[in-house]
Order: structure tokens, then sequence, then C-alpha cells
């Protein structure tokens, strides 16, 4: 059994699973009203989520699959990640991203970053920036990885523990840079089996 990760964009079905990866993740998390609000706000607001395909699964095919969904019993799919980016004019903000617990140190929260990235580039995106706490060196170091660079800090930006945020930002998203990104996704196929049905800022 092979598993493969899907990127698309998030649906309102999607919004109890994000929410308890968001639970998991930051000790502010997104009430549900918000990520509603986002998923409708579809001029500015681009929501990803990473979800898990199995192949060769019994469960999800044939009569036992139908049984399943007629049952609402859960298929072999499930969302372990998401993002969000807003896109307002020429700035692309990654505004959140989380991967589960358990699916963490695979890259797939690279994957997500790159992938927001590439969105807000077909979506004519100039610079992209985002916000991350001071002692979240982890994510720095992969922010890092994708050519943003500290250009500020938020002080007491974030409200559990009045953590300052340093404010990161990757520019121009020009063609050199594009090519770059597309480099780093061709690496990152080779490690992590996906599917791309989000980058092209199509909403289904």
């Amino acid at each position: 059994m092979t598993m493969t990760f899907v990127l698309r964009h998030m649906r309102m079905e999607d919004i109890p699973q994000v929410v308890a990866i968001d639970r998991a993740s930051f000790p502010t998390p997104w009430s549900s009203s918000t990520y509603k609000f986002e998923i409708s706000n579809r001029d500015t607001s681009h929501m990803v989520v990473l979800e898990t395909h199995e192949s060769n699964s019994a469960s999800g095919r044939g009569l036992w699959g139908f049984v399943h969904r007629l049952r609402g019993m859960p298929t072999t799919n499930q969302v372990i990640g998401y993002g969000g980016c807003w896109l307002i004019a020429g700035e692309a903000h990654i505004s959140t991203i989380a991967v589960l617990p358990e699916f963490r140190g695979r890259g797939l929260g690279e994957l997500l970053l790159a992938g927001m990235l590439q969105c807000a580039i077909n979506l004519r995106s100039e610079y992209s920036i985002l916000e991350v706490r001071e002692s979240n060196a982890s994510a720095q170091a992969l922010y890092r990885k994708y050519e943003y660079r500290v250009v500020g800090r938020r002080r007491g930006y974030y409200r559990d523990n009045n953590e300052d945020a340093l404010l990161m930002e990757a520019r121009p998203l020009d063609a050199a840079f594009q090519q770059r990104l597309a480099d780093r996704l061709a690496a990152l196929s080779t490690r992590v089996p996906y599917v791309d049905r989000f980058t092209h800022g199509i909403k289904s």
C-alpha cells in the first residue's frame, strides 16, 4: 500500500479536521467560523489542505468502500495538514501553516509552503511575507530555505505569552526565484509523492 499526498483547496467539510490540527499545533487556534470566513472569501484568501491518499486500498473502493461511505465511516483519506495565504495587491501573506504532530518531519510543511508560494506566483504576486515566533527556530530555518529574510519585529504579537514575532519577507518572486522554487519542488517530489490540485488558483 503506497501513500501519496494531495494538495487541494480547503472545503467547508474539511473544517472539523482542520480545527483539530490547529488545536494540536497552536495555543490560540482559529475558530470554525474563522475558517468558514476564509473559505468564503474567495477574492483574497487561498486555503489549502494536504490530504492522504492510499493506492490499492480496499477500504476506498468497490462494495466495501460504498458501505463505508453509506454509513459515514472514515475512509483511508485524511486531512493531515493545511495552510493559508492572503493575496492582496501583489503581496502573498502566509497566514497559517500546520501539520498533524504524527506526520511532522516528513517534508509536508515544506510542501504546503512551496505550494502556497507557487499559487501566489501563478496569481502574479510580487513578494511574500509572514510572521513567525522568535523562538521557533525550525520554522525559521524552513522559511530561510525558501529565501525569506527577517525584515522586522512585531513586539508582543502572540497573545498567549506576548512573544515577539519576526516579520520575514521573500522578495522578489521573479523569474529567477520561480526557477529555484521549481527546482526545490522537483527535489521535494522525490521524497514526498504528491498530486497538485491547488497551485493554479482554481477553487473547487
